[in-house]
């Protein structure tokens, strides 16, 4: 097994804590809290290698940090919105503890998971924001559909979508499931390229802009706010 998808990083023992990238705080750059002033938890590893993943550094490597800590460390910031990310998040299951305290101290929290992992678990006062791989994540095959089962009104779904295929396959996706009266938002995102320190705002962002005017679908396009202020600066 390669070590960037060591077996070690999940523990269950809620006195282990978690094993942490970065807490940092930010304006969060998408989904339903764009442009709230939020508190990112960012855990250690990920089973999925997406070819457009632009957090590869959270692959491996962090520190281990008990839940108290991690959990004071996101007060200090004084704001209730915080997010909970990666990697993969549910790839440690102390996820689910972490979140559950922060949610009993009256904190807003939100979840970017990959769908590739369950979460029937995850606190329902989470807002889980839900990423279905598209074709061209190179991770279509690990979209765990039976996860529509446990979404509500409170979550959102995402589509990172590289190309007219990917569209397509999103589109489909929607109508299938009628994804859009099951969870409050259904997104669009264009993904972004990062090139000699500057985002790259791709052609396909306008491309994708009008196949939804053209379409009416009952989904929201959006640009993910922190990569046009800061590109792939970490810690923001």
């Amino acid at each position: 097994m390669s070590a960037l998808r060591s077996a070690a990083i999940p523990v269950s023992d809620p006195s282990a804590g978690l094993r942490i990238t970065e807490i940092f705080y930010s304006l969060q750059g998408e989904a339903n809290a764009a442009g709230l002033a939020t508190v990112f938890i960012r855990l250690t590893g990920c089973p999925l290698r997406c070819h457009y993943c632009d957090t590869t550094y959270s692959f491996e490597g962090g520190e281990r940090q008990s839940l108290a800590q991690i959990v004071q460390t996101a007060l200090d910031y004084k704001t209730p919105y915080i997010c909970v990310t990666g990697g993969e998040p549910l790839a440690q299951p102390n996820a689910l503890p972490l979140m559950t305290r922060l949610a009993d101290l009256g904190c807003q929290i939100s979840l970017e998971t990959s769908g590739a992992l369950d979460v029937s678990k995850v606190d329902p006062r989470v807002s889980k924001v839900l990423d279905l791989k598209t074709p061209s994540s190179g991770e279509q095959k690990r979209n765990l559909m039976s996860n529509l089962d446990y979404l509500t009104q409170h979550d959102q779904i995402k589509f990172v979508i590289c190309n007219r295929e990917d569209y397509e396959w999103s589109k489909a996706q929607v109508s299938q499931y009628a994804l859009d009266q099951l969870v409050s938002t259904v997104w669009f995102s264009p993904a972004f390229a990062v090139e000699k320190g500057a985002v790259a705002l791709p052609a396909l962002a306008r491309d994708l802009a009008q196949w939804i005017l053209e379409d009416h679908l009952p989904v929201r396009f959006q640009l993910q706010l922190h990569k046009l202020l800061w590109n792939d600066e970490t810690g923001r």
